[in-house]
């Protein structure tokens, strides 16, 4: 379909099932992506709280399970957590939390939504494939979540579901594969349609070095879903098989079970499990961040009124870091017994891998200076990203080496650094992007005052949350202790932890309650602003506010310039958006 029909297709009628729920347009498959993301982040929250209130208060009763499943659940007798639970709540958490909530939201409803408008695209090229790729994700979630209502309960082998256990585990376990496999589907329909858009659909004028960054994230982004997920996708139909048709891919020989051999053929390797997990898993990492820091590097550029810094430099530090994210998956597995020779080739190209992160968190740092700052609501978020993300990063080395990774292998340290990564790093960040381009999707803008009392409590809650993980992890205290360590030697010293990170995880719940309040009523009754009232340079602010149905303009962009030309010397205003013809 060429851009013309794309554009002509915008007059077509649809019906309300064509329109809302079996959409082709992006924006609404964007939409849909992201109020979606948001149910599952709010359900593995509160999962996430569960766990906090049996850390801080380990066998005593939690009032709402008590009064919700009364005295007699299994899992819960009196409204006490028991083990199992608490592990299924674990692994539900993790996989909700990065599968369906944060990587949906920050490529499915981001990468939806803004792609096609920042290139100059009518559309996406593939509308049906990516109507598609929504529905996968949406039926995995539900089977995925149907789990927790099967006999024994939803998968509790951990969000990694390392085997054999995992293979041996109750049915909630056959739930959590099927919908990985249906996860997986999606994002690689997603992928593909990504890719393919960028590379085919860009406006006239729209060349890859004047492509926004957050383009070139998104890009990067879908080469390694294209790539990475296969592996997993793969992985999860073999341990599918071992579960329900006898197979023994990840079973090996002579497992005995409470006494009793596993009559299986076995021969299987359940390290192979983790090769194609972690081959997956790393890359995801980047999956996570690269749309965050696309998403800030926009902000940042905007609200200081300057260039970013060193563009050229970030685009080629993001290609590289695509391409190395795929040679260091095994230094999740430093405890495998793998050879010294071995080891040293994942601890060196860990090394390396953090180079590319720390030239484009210096360049939006170096962004900085000497801009004239506007501290809008997304640009705290963006700038509250940066230092976060750095400390992220920073915990990061010591696990990449294996002689103190051995040390702090599967202790809160582990889980401290990772959500630095992923909580007050890509969470802030799609906080900001809701910010900055609610006015695009709705014409209003959010209230500021209803933001700057969401930003700063969470911004002090998240922290509450994960550094004090760091202290217990390198205290040694384990990660999976349902008890929170209270029989755990290690812990005694830092116990008292619990009941605060605990209560900081109450609080940052509390505070949503302001950002979901701003959501809803800026929808009705948020300013209401011009179709670019941020002074912004790139394509989609020349579309109007909300972009038309199906062709997004009322005629296609040109563009003439790079994507962040702020403050030209010699410019009659602050701003050049890319859509503005050259000056006579």
């Amino acid at each position: 379909m060429s851009a013309d029909d794309h554009v002509g297709s915008g007059n077509a009628k649809h019906g309300f099932w064509r329109t809302y729920v079996f959409s082709t347009d992006h924006k609404t498959i964007g939409l849909q992506y992201g109020l979606t993301a948001m149910c599952f982040l709010l359900f593995g929250f509160g999962l996430m709280l569960l766990m906090r209130w049996q850390l801080a208060y380990p066998e005593e009763a939690n009032p709402l399970l008590k009064n919700l499943f009364g005295e007699n659940h299994p899992f819960m007798p009196g409204g006490v957590m028991m083990p199992d639970f608490y592990n299924q709540l674990g692994a539900m958490h993790g996989t909700i939390m990065v599968f369906l909530g944060i990587v949906p939201i920050a490529v499915g409803a981001f990468g939806n939504y803004v792609v096609p408008l920042q290139i100059g695209a009518p559309d996406m090229a593939f509308p049906k494939l990516n109507m598609a790729s929504y529905w996968c994700y949406f039926v995995g979630g539900v089977i995925m979540l149907a789990s927790f209502f099967v006999p024994g309960g939803a998968a509790n082998s951990g969000w990694t579901s390392y085997a054999p256990l995992s293979v041996i585990a109750t049915d909630g376990q056959t739930f959590w594969l099927i919908g990985m496999i249906a996860l997986i589907t999606s994002s690689l329909l997603g992928a593909v349609n990504f890719i393919v858009t960028i590379i085919q659909l860009r406006a006239e004028g729209m060349t890859f070095m004047r492509l926004p960054f957050f383009v070139w994230a998104q890009l990067v982004t879908a080469f390694l879903l294209l790539l990475a997920f296969p592996p997993l996708e793969a992985a999860g139909i073999l341990q599918l098989m071992d579960r329900v048709a006898g197979t023994s891919f990840f079973l090996p020989s002579g497992l005995v079970i409470s006494g009793q051999p596993l009559q299986v053929a076995g021969g299987g390797s359940a390290l192979l499990w983790q090769h194609l997990f972690w081959f997956l898993a790393h890359p995801e990492v980047y999956v996570l961040i690269l749309p965050a820091l696309g998403i800030v590097a926009e902000i940042i550029a905007n609200n200081t009124r300057r260039p970013l810094w060193g563009y050229r430099s970030m685009v080629y530090s993001t290609i590289f870091l695509g391409f190395m994210s795929f040679i260091v998956w095994a230094h999740h597995m430093f405890l495998t017994g793998m050879s010294t020779g071995i080891s040293s080739f994942f601890q060196t190209t860990t090394m390396i891998i953090s180079i590319p992160s720390v030239v484009i968190l210096t360049a939006l740092v170096i962004s900085l200076w000497g801009g004239s700052i506007r501290f809008t609501a997304p640009m705290l978020y963006a700038l509250a990203f940066l230092p976060m993300f750095a400390i992220g990063g920073l915990t990061g080395l010591p696990l990449g080496l294996s002689a103190s990774d051995i040390a702090l292998h599967d202790t809160y340290y582990v889980i401290g650094h990772f959500h630095y990564i992923v909580a007050p790093g890509t969470i802030f960040a799609v906080f900001a992007g809701i910010h900055y381009w609610f006015p695009k999707i709705t014409g209003r803008k959010m209230n500021d005052t209803l933001a700057k009392l969401h930003f700063w409590p969470s911004l002090l809650f998240m922290n509450g949350i994960f550094m004090p993980m760091l202290v217990q992890g390198l205290a040694g205290v384990s990660r999976r202790l349902y008890d929170g360590g209270a029989a755990y030697a290690h812990a005694q010293d830092v116990l008292y932890l619990n009941k605060v990170m605990s209560h900081s995880a109450f609080g940052l719940g509390v505070v949503q309650v302001i950002f979901i309040i701003n959501l809803v009523w800026s929808i009705k009754s948020g300013e209401k602003v011009s179709r670019n009232p941020w002074d912004a340079t790139t394509l989609e602010w020349a579309a109007p506010s909300p972009p038309l149905p199906h062709g997004n303009f009322e005629t296609l962009p040109v563009a003439y310039r790079g994507p962040t030309e702020y403050s030209v010397p010699g410019s009659s205003s602050d701003f050049t958006p890319q859509f503005q013809a050259e000056e006579s």
